[in-house]
């Protein structure tokens, strides 16, 4: 077993946090009509992605009834139809679609963490339960070669940025902030670049468009070449 291996194991088992522990089991037992022949994960979840990644994708959480269902981050949802569609555009995924955990996708010099890895009620992990979440994703993103974070949404930028701070990064004051295509270079190298969540409020809006995320993708990639 392998370090990152053993890791997701311990992830998978955790149960910290009382209230997302009591959700995300409701969700796998009651389930969405839709779903009622699914087996739910209703566990935490683990990363997901190509060990060997110099691009780490920094989700919130597991959507409900998505990567609680499936058992992987931005599987079985339109959230995920999203991101893994751009990802596949920019050569990062093997396809464009992502159903269940297997279903044959592989990612390429890709890996997805995320901020906290629980289904939390209303899509909002409570900042205590996103601290205790903290040290899976400084241990997990210390297991990759990542150099360039992708922050998706402004939970996310700010868990790469706590997560930089507690590795030994000094930030300036005030912190970078958060926008769509923002970008800063970390004293250790690392680029963090942010996008707008790629949730379906976001894309059935038009607040962010294909378009917009292939943007910061093709930015991503000239990053990378940059970095080596």
């Amino acid at each position: 077993m392998t370090k990152l291996e053993a890791l997701h194991r311990e992830i998978t088992a955790c149960r910290a946090c009382p209230r997302l522990v009591e959700w995300r089991e409701e969700v796998a037992r009651v389930k969405r009509r839709a779903y009622r022949d699914w087996d739910y994960w209703g566990k935490p979840v683990p990363g997901f992605g190509d060990p060997g990644a110099r691009l780490i994708i920094v989700g919130l959480a597991p959507a409900a009834h998505g990567a609680n269902r499936t058992g992987r981050m931005f599987t079985g949802d339109r959230s995920g139809d999203f991101l893994f569609a751009g990802l596949h555009r920019a050569g990062f995924a093997s396809q464009a679609r992502s159903e269940r955990r297997d279903d044959g996708l592989q990612l390429k010099d890709a890996f997805i963490v995320a901020a906290a890895r629980c289904a939390p009620p209303d899509n909002k992990p409570l900042p205590e339960e996103v601290a205790r979440c903290a040290p899976f994703l400084d241990r997990e993103m210390a297991l990759l070669p990542g150099r360039v974070l992708l922050a998706l949404g402004a939970i996310g930028w700010n868990a790469a940025l706590a997560s930089a701070v507690r590795v030994g990064n000094v930030l300036p004051s005030p912190r970078p902030a958060f926008g769509h295509g923002a970008e800063f270079r970390l004293p250790d190298g690392r680029w963090l670049v942010g996008s707008y969540h790629v949730s379906q409020q976001n894309t059935q809006t038009g607040r962010l468009t294909p378009a917009m995320f292939d943007a910061v993708m093709k930015r991503i990639r000239a990053l990378l070449e940059g970095a080596g």
